[in-house]
């Protein structure tokens, strides 16, 4: 089984305090929130704006549209194959301005954390979250910490809010959709929700299967720059995989979905793994992959653009917009058979972002 790997060193040893664990006193707004916060957050996320510590943040921006985001992370295991819950955090959130065809810049943080929480995991979170936001180029300007007693959390939630630009030449949206159009998916599918799993069940295999989780800041705005309006939607396949994405569009405009299972890639261990377990690819989360419905015309190029991403090399074209079959996704199988990709009831994989 593929193992958390942690990012603690010499260059960035933990403070040294008076105390291992978090208690209720540290979420109080006295003298311990303050050596928490002074000796950790502050010191580890500092930047102009946050460095004010003040109720939140004024910042100037430039003219033109601008997208707002918010969501909340309690995935469990915190610390997982490939990631942990900081950097999921992070990417997410700008993840989900990117999908909005915006670059993501200032982001809110928010701690809930259980009593008990030992404070090298917190300080092991909060390496991960500067890191995912240097390397997707946020700066985090307000927040807040809470403590809630022992038993009334796990280890610790996580709530962001964010806010970019939107890019001049973005116009994302499920209307702009239109039959002949193209949908590619961003890499292989399937691997953080069988990373998560993996843990969870104590499972071992021949390779190591890690999140996917990256951020999407960059890719997207060059593919926005470079072609513009042919990108009709996107859409990050998180919770429920890439079928529940392709159901909800297809719902929602009263058009056919044709996809491939040729043209998707599933890594091999991640396939045995699903198959094991039960789990249909399709189904499973990703925190490194989105969905781009594109003009027929560009496919090609995007894909190519994709393709020479780090985290897009299994980009591929893996179906089109049809009027047949409206309000349907139909797979067409690998042995020439067809079948319909019903959306996702219930929860498969609970609590995997």
């Amino acid at each position: 089984m593929s193992e958390y790997k942690s990012i603690l060193s010499s260059s960035c040893p933990m403070p040294k305090l008076d105390f291992e664990i978090i208690t209720m006193g540290h979420g109080s707004g006295g003298l311990l929130t303050h050596k928490l916060l002074d000796a950790g957050v502050f010191d580890v996320l500092s930047n102009e704006y946050l460095d004010k510590q003040h109720d939140g943040a004024v910042f100037e921006v430039t003219p033109g549209k601008m997208a707002f985001t918010t969501d909340s992370y309690v995935v469990s295991p915190i610390f997982f194959p490939g990631g942990n819950i900081g950097e999921l955090a992070i990417n997410g959130t700008v993840n989900d301005l990117c999908m909005c065809g915006a670059k993501a810049a200032f982001i809110s943080l928010s701690f809930i954390i259980e009593e008990g929480l030992r404070v090298s995991d917190f300080w092991e979170i909060l390496l991960h979250i500067k890191q995912a936001a240097d390397h997707a180029g946020v700066k985090i300007v307000t927040g807040d910490t809470k403590v809630v007693e022992r038993g009334k959390g796990d280890k610790i939630f996580i709530n962001t809010s964010g806010v970019g630009k939107v890019h001049p030449k973005a116009d994302i949206s499920v209307d702009r959709i239109k039959t002949g159009d193209k949908v590619i998916i961003s890499n292989d599918i399937a691997r953080h929700g069988i990373a998560i799993m993996s843990v969870r069940e104590g499972l071992e295999f021949e390779s190591d299967i890690e999140s996917d989780t990256c951020h999407f800041n960059t890719i997207i705005e060059q593919l926005l720059e470079d072609f513009g309006k042919g990108i009709h939607f996107l859409r990050d396949a998180t919770r429920g995989g890439l079928s529940t994405i392709l159901n909800e569009v297809s719902k929602s405009l009263l058009k056919g979905i044709a996809i491939h299972q040729k043209d998707i890639v599933v890594d091999e261990s991640v396939a045995g793994a699903c198959e094991l377990l039960g789990l249909d690819p399709l189904y499973v989360a990703n925190e490194g992959v989105f969905v781009a419905f594109v003009e027929a015309s560009i496919a090609d190029q995007v894909v190519q653009k994709l393709k020479n991403w780090e985290n897009g090399i299994h980009a591929a074209v893996i179906g089109e917009v049809i009027d047949g079959h409206p309000g349907q996704v139909v797979l067409h199988s690998q042995i020439g058979g067809r079948r319909v990709v019903n959306m996702l009831v219930g929860e498969q994989l609970p609590r995997i972002c």
